[in-house]
């Protein structure tokens, strides 16, 4: 399966379904996202720990199981693999590759002959979805404790002073080249915005 890098799923596991949710899993056809056009496959977990896998029409049998903390083990024909909860519901199953930050993405069949067929699409489709819950929950206000820590943004490197293990918030300073960072609005991962002013974070927004 392809894997994908995708900075909005830790963001929303909290709005998640859990894996052993089994009833939800094993009620629906997962189709595999992994951008080839002229190929799907479907697979289909079953209560009985069966895994049916559809491509192009032709089935092949498999093994599937739920670990328990939130694993599951999938037996392909190359091998078996461990994968981690990362984000489900009756649309989507984002399952992460255990030791890595790739998630491999599946799509409720019914969502993915309709617009789900990609994943730009379910990435568009999850922000559009859970970013309202996501922008209520932003903090306002930075605590005291900060850090200068430097942030990949789509205008380059940023130094913010920020609070260890969170974001930026308003009020923190921006930093570029040991200077104050210039005016404007800077991408941090998938769908996080912060605007800057006068070398200083004064706003936070999903887009």
């Amino acid at each position: 399966m392809k894997t994908f890098i995708a900075d909005i799923i830790p963001r929303i596991q909290k709005y998640s379904q859990k894996l052993d949710n089994i009833t939800l899993l094993t009620n629906q056809h997962w189709v595999v996202v992994d951008e080839i056009t002229n190929s799907k496959t479907v697979y289909i977990f079953r209560p009985d720990n069966e895994l049916l896998i559809s491509k192009n029409g032709k089935v092949e049998k498999s093994k599937w199981e739920y670990l328990g903390n939130s694993s599951l083990l999938i037996d392909l024909k190359d091998g078996s693999y461990l994968f981690r909860h990362g984000f489900f519901d009756e649309n989507i199953l984002a399952l992460k590759i255990d030791g890595k930050e790739e998630y491999a993405l599946l799509v409720n069949e019914t969502k993915f002959d309709k617009d789900l067929n990609s994943s730009e699409r379910i990435f568009e489709f999850l922000n559009k979805q859970y970013s309202p819950a996501i922008a209520r929950s932003l903090p306002t206000e930075s605590p005291n404790a900060k850090v200068t820590k430097s942030f990949k943004t789509d205008k380059g490197e940023v130094e913010f002073e920020h609070t260890p293990g969170s974001y930026p918030f308003i009020g923190d300073k921006a930093i570029v080249n040991g200077k104050c960072a210039p005016d404007g609005k800077y991408r941090l991962g998938f769908m996080l915005y912060v605007s800057v002013k006068d070398g200083k974070v004064n706003s936070l927004s999903l887009r």
